[in-house]
């Protein structure tokens, strides 16, 4: 049984577009895993994704480009002000405006980018670069 299901996955997309793999299909399927790799899907890191039926429940078949360097998820899912987003871009982006950070705010799963634009603040979920 996993822990972290968004953990598997993103580690999956990870190891795989390190091997130059095209596709991969997923177990590990919810809404949550969607929002998460639709934000990336708009970020031009991932491709499109499809759910597929199997006989035990839904897959998702992940398109990939070869745009991710890194991608992981942040634990523990620090709080972070709106103001004080900069503090983790340096920990967990290799350079300024150089890959994105989830944010899971009250309205909604956004990037970093979007949050400050709007002054939320929220909890860190993970990054892509």
């Amino acid at each position: 049984m996993l822990n972290d299901p968004l953990a598997n996955v993103l580690s999956y997309i990870n190891n795989h577009e390190k091997l130059g793999r095209k596709e991969i299909v997923v177990g590990n399927n919810s809404k949550f895993i969607r929002q998460v790799l639709t934000l990336l899907n708009e970020n031009n890191y991932v491709g499109e994704f499809t759910e597929v039926e199997n006989g035990n429940g839904k897959l998702l078949t992940i398109n990939l480009i070869g745009a991710v360097n890194k991608i992981g998820v942040i634990t523990p899912r620090f709080n972070v002000k709106k103001d004080n987003f900069e503090k983790f871009e340096k920990r967990y982006l290799p350079a300024k405006d150089f890959g994105v950070m989830i944010v899971s705010t009250s309205k909604g799963l956004m990037t970093h980018i979007q949050a400050k634009e709007k002054g939320l603040g929220g909890r860190l979920i993970c990054y892509c670069y």
